[in-house]
């Protein structure tokens, strides 16, 4: 069985229920869709009056006579009904078998549908919610590497081919096998010769049709791969919509989307060719097969005299019985495979390691005492070292601000400071206890931070400032906006604060957008703020308003910012400044100044108000 089959069965148990259900009733629409061909031999011996006469009421004789039986029984009733009601009614009798067992052939597909229908989309929930989650807690490093494109295909495409396929396996493995096992069961009951070639007829179409298919899991991966690659242009689109008109690249985007979808279709045309030529050739290896017991079965018949006209018929009917199932195995095969490699994908992102979780015995955190410290830290992103034998202490109710050019490692410490990234060497404390010991969820209930760029989600102002305290009144969101210097604009709005922003609150400024993330970090109230830059996105007005908030906000509240706008941080009690990883100074503002080294030239080139 293959692996990723086997990963599949632990969440089709849960519903093992549907399953059990699923393969009874499959095995009793497999019995009857033999036994409605099998019905249509008594019918035609009565069309051409040629039924047994048994007068007779037969006698039961144990299991291994129960064909010799039913059919005793029959002509038992049809000679009956024919002696004292006439031959209509013997005709009416055993048409009105044929459509109670094609009813009950079909009341048994439908509950076999039903109950598989169940198990496809309870395992497709299952699969969704257990992947998700892996996204969610996936380490912030993982999507600096992955294309997010490729993610969603998994979640979206990949997981649908699984559905859609591997649930093909209950009808490969139970209702069309037994379906040919039933058909063949009576075939040899008829005629023992004639089923000799149905035999022969089985492993050749079997390594024919598998020799088609042979590179179909190969070629489906690639062409999954392609998927995630042309949505994550697409995403990219989007998400940088003004940069791609602004700089004329729409031919260059074009371009690139393009060949994507032509590989795409490429891979999609070579994979349908093969799983598209199943079909007709197994139809075609029937009906050659058919062609060959009508030949030989109408030697058995008109020379031979060994079987009787009315068996024959019914006997052909049952060998093209077989048919459909024979080519509903071939296709499912083809769609098993192509699901194979879907599957892959899926569990590949679900088993993906995450390196940054909580120690089984992790520290439960909730208060913060005496100061942060970072100590003796090294970090590289990939083989980049960014930060090199960096010590930092920072003392509770302090504010402690970060200078320094692009580059310098200041986001970094935001970075590591949460746990997105772990250090390579040294160690990150809070109140003297390493950050690793500390349960995540604890760890961050500690801190607020704000980002450079504002991320806010498709739906309510309420909703996007209430992230880290669900049950948040109104009073409490307003009371929020308005150390935020926000309520002024949202109180103007259709809907105040159950305004929808839109996509990514495309639907506001950049300083309202970033006004909103101070107050979604404000009623969170955290002891531990960090602040990323958190005005470079504001006008100089709304800068002004915001930096007296958030220096209200701070008061008797650990503080570390990352400013870019050195007007932004001449209150903090330390500023600590970077370059390439490294503290080259530190001390306050009039300090630093005196001192007239790298901070002095950074604030000689920007002017303040």
């Amino acid at each position: 069985m293959d692996n990723n089959l086997k990963k599949l069965i632990p969440f089709a148990l849960k519903y093992k229920k549907n399953v059990i259900l699923n393969i009874v009733f499959n095995i009793f629409y497999a019995l009857f869709s033999t036994l409605g061909m099998v019905s249509i031999i008594p019918t035609l011996k009565v069309l051409f009056k040629e039924t047994e006469q048994v007068t007779v009421h037969p006698t039961y004789k144990g299991i291994g006579y129960l064909g010799k039986y039913g059919e005793d029984l029959l002509n038992y009733y049809i000679t009956k009904l024919s002696t004292e009601r006439g031959e209509e009614y013997a005709l009416l009798l055993v048409v009105s078998i044929v459509i109670v067992i094609f009813l009950l052939k079909n009341i048994f597909n439908y509950l076999a549908s039903f109950h598989v229908t169940r198990l496809r989309t309870g395992v497709l929930k299952d699969l969704r919610e257990k992947l998700y989650k892996k996204i969610i807690h996936l380490p912030v490093s993982y999507y600096s590497d992955a294309r997010k494109g490729d993610v969603m295909s998994r979640m979206l495409g990949d997981i649908n081919e699984v559905q859609n396929s591997f649930f093909q396996v209950l009808e490969l493995v139970v209702r069309e096998p037994l379906t040919i096992i039933f058909s063949i069961v009576a075939m040899l009951a008829i005629s023992s010769k004639l089923t000799l070639f149905v035999f022969i007829f089985i492993p050749i179409s079997g390594l024919i049709i598998s020799r088609i298919g042979k590179n179909l899991k190969a070629k489906s991966t690639k062409a999954q791969q392609e998927t995630g690659y042309f949505i994550s242009i697409l995403d990219e689109t989007l998400g940088g919509m003004k940069v791609v008109k602004s700089y004329n690249a729409e031919n260059l985007f074009i371009s690139k989307f393009n060949n994507s979808v032509k590989k795409l279709q490429q891979l999609s045309n070579s994979i349908g060719n093969k799983s598209n030529l199943a079909s007709p050739m197994s139809e075609f290896l029937g009906i050659l097969t058919i062609a060959v017991l009508l030949w030989y079965g109408g030697y058995m018949v008109l020379v031979e005299k060994s079987l009787a006209s009315t068996a024959f018929i019914g006997y052909i009917a049952l060998a093209y019985t077989i048919l459909t199932p024979a080519k509903n195995i071939s296709k499912a095969s083809y769609q098993v495979k192509t699901g194979l490699a879907a599957a892959e994908r899926v569990f590949t992102l679900m088993e993906e390691e995450n390196t940054i979780t909580s120690k089984v015995n992790a520290v439960h955190k909730d208060t913060f005492e005496t100061g942060i410290s970072l100590e003796n830290i090294n970090f590289r992103y990939h083989e980049e070292n960014v930060l090199k034998d960096f010590s930092l202490h920072v003392p509770k109710g302090k504010t402690v601000a970060l200078v320094g050019q692009s580059g310098s490692g200041k986001s970094t410490i935001a970075n590591l400071l949460t746990r997105f990234y772990d250090v390579n060497q040294g160690k990150i404390t809070i109140d003297n206890v390493d950050i690793k010991d500390i349960d995540l969820h604890s760890l961050r209930s500690l801190m607020g931070l704000v980002t450079q760029d504002s991320i806010l989600f498709n739906d309510t102002i309420k909703a996007n400032i209430s992230l880290g305290k669900i049950d948040a009144t109104d009073d409490e969101v307003i009371a929020a906006l308005e150390i935020a210097n926000a309520y002024e604009f949202v109180k103007e709005l259709p809907d105040g604060i159950y305004t929808n922003i839109g996509d990514s609150g495309n639907k506001l400024s950049g300083g309202q957008k970033q006004r909103l993330s101070i107050a979604r970090a404000v009623l969170k109230n955290p002891p531990i703020m960090i602040l990323d830059e958190a005005t470079s996105a504001l006008d100089t007005e709304s800068e002004r308003l915001v930096q007296i908030a958030l220096e209200n906000m701070m008061q008797n509240r650990t503080s570390i910012v990352i400013a870019h706008r050195l007007s932004t941080i001449q209150k903090a009690d330390i500023i600590v400044v970077m370059q390439k990883g490294k503290i080259v100074e530190q001390g306050n503002h009039e300090e630093l100044l005196a001192k007239n080294g790298t901070y002095s030239k950074l604030v000689s080139m920007q002017s303040f108000d």
